[in-house]
């Protein structure tokens, strides 16, 4: 397994990397940026250089012509005319001896105002001779021949300087042909490493922290449930190595805890129950062995029936509470499907007509004025519900009644069963795995701690209270809402028989 690095070490890594593509982004911007900068610098400079050549050429001839002309009228504003001609050509001179930044340039300047100047002096000495042979030069000037080979040096180096301008603009172009190619490719750069490191980032926080917290967060979920011995894989960064370590260490001890809890439990569940399976198997082997007693020889054959009679009673009492036993102690998981109280209760009442009518027990609904449905495991229910009332048809005198109720009390939904008897000789407590005292021949003594543990599996609440003017009143209350079901409810089959 590869070692792991922390998130800060990942984090600090991307974060480095991410600086150095803007720092590269930004090289390349700054070049670019300085290279068009100086390439329209050079370009401006050369177009400068090139306008004020031609400038002072054309500067040139005009003094040339304009002045032969005036020489050869013999105009008075001559040389008034000639100094602005000199004064304007010697600007552009400035001009071009500012612009120069190579070796070849100012070389070229300078042979360039050298001809001019000695272009000047010839044309100082024609316009200021004073003797008559002078009075043909004015006319001379007008041939284009002597023009030619007057100013011919001085066209000579204009050429030079214009060449040397051109080959510096075809450089300039080249260059500009050149670093535009290496922009296109340059601007592909910081995209494709922004593209690789992406990937890169997205590769290692997806195997670094998102599909580890992702392992941690469906193992929590899974251990939630109730699945302690899930594991999760300790990878990613180091953080989460950590973390998934102590998860894997806590579910253990959890597993472990559960194991040792269970066991106790189950300890003190036998320990609880092994007296009242005690109790209740020895009081029917001991009314067994007295009426086995009872017979001998000499027995008549009536007593004998009788007393077969009381020796089948007891086995099939003893073998009821058995059964009960197993079915109160039998894991279960309830089937909710939607059914109204008047449902339930019917089905129940029903089963206990006979007992009813052999009692002269009525069953009257005292307050009645709701029969919402709720989500509920309708055998199980019924089972309860046949318990609770079968108690207090058993805990009610001949002739007597029972009440029941069915009201909305806010988000809850509450059922009542109240009896008219003496009350209850002990208070039921949930959870309890001992089963309340019994006096019945038909009991098992089993059916409160039933209706606890259905109660309990539907996320409903159950309470035995005493009733104002004697007897007892058992109040369910259940939520309206379906209810999420504890993940430790162990709940009854619908095989089950109270």
């Amino acid at each position: 397994m590869p070692a792991s690095r922390s998130l800060k070490h990942v984090l600090l890594t991307h974060e480095l990397a991410l600086f150095l593509l803007v720092v590269l982004t930004g090289l390349l911007a700054g070049v670019s940026a300085y290279y068009w900068q100086e390439t329209s610098r050079q370009s401006l400079r050369i177009t400068r250089m090139t306008n004020a050549a031609q400038e002072i050429r054309t500067n040139l001839f005009r003094q040339v012509k304009e002045i032969s002309w005036a020489r050869l009228l013999r105009d008075a504003s001559a040389a008034g005319v000639y100094t602005r001609f000199s004064r304007e050509i010697d600007r552009h001179f400035n001009v071009l001896r500012q612009s120069t930044e190579s070796r070849a340039e100012d070389e070229a300047v300078q042979a360039l105002q050298k001809s001019y100047r000695r272009l000047q002096l010839d044309m100082n000495r024609i316009f200021v001779d004073p003797y008559p042979a002078a009075e043909v030069a004015p006319i001379r000037l007008l041939d284009p021949a002597y023009e030619r080979g007057l100013v011919g040096g001085f066209e000579l180096d204009y050429d030079n300087l214009a060449s040397l301008l051109g080959r510096t603009t075809r450089q300039l172009v080249e260059r500009e042909q050149l670093w535009t190619g290496i922009a296109m490719w340059g601007i592909s750069v910081p995209f494709v490493l922004a593209v690789l490191l992406l990937g890169l980032m997205r590769h290692r926080i997806q195997g670094g922290f998102v599909r580890p917290v992702a392992a941690l967060t469906t193992g929590a979920r899974e251990m939630s449930a109730g699945r302690l011995d899930v594991r999760v894989p300790e990878e990613g960064v180091t953080e989460l190595c950590e973390l998934a370590k102590a998860f894997n260490h806590m579910a253990q001890e959890l597993e472990r805890s559960r194991e040792a809890l269970v066991e106790s439990e189950r300890a003190a569940a036998l320990g609880a129950l092994v007296p009242v399976v005690a109790h209740n198997i020895r009081n029917p082997l001991a009314s067994i062995r007295a009426t086995a007693q009872l017979l001998d020889e000499n027995t008549e054959a009536e007593e004998q029936i009788e007393i077969r009679q009381m020796l089948i009673e007891t086995v099939d009492r003893l073998g009821r509470w058995v059964s009960a036993l197993v079915s109160y102690l039998h894991p279960l998981k309830p089937a909710p499907m939607l059914m109204s109280p008047t449902a339930m209760f019917d089905a129940a009442a029903t089963l206990l007509a006979p007992r009813l009518d052999a009692r002269g027990v009525e069953i009257v609904r005292a307050v009645w004025d709701a029969d919402p449905q709720v989500p509920v495991d309708v055998d199980l229910m019924e089972q309860a519900i046949y318990g609770l009332l079968s108690n207090a048809v058993d805990a009610s005198p001949e002739g007597g009644r029972i009440e029941i109720s069915c009201r909305v009390e806010g988000d809850w939904l509450r059922l009542g069963i109240r009896d008219y008897g003496p009350g209850m000789p002990f208070r039921p407590e949930p959870g309890g795995l001992e089963p309340g005292p019994t006096t019945k021949r038909m009991g098992t003594g089993l059916g409160i701690p039933v209706a606890f543990k259905v109660c309990k599996a539907h996320g409903w609440n159950i309470a035995f209270e005493a009733a104002t003017g004697g007897g007892t009143e058992v109040v369910i209350r259940a939520p309206l809402a379906a209810p999420v079901l504890p993940v430790e409810t162990i709940s009854a089959g619908r095989e089950n028989a109270a």
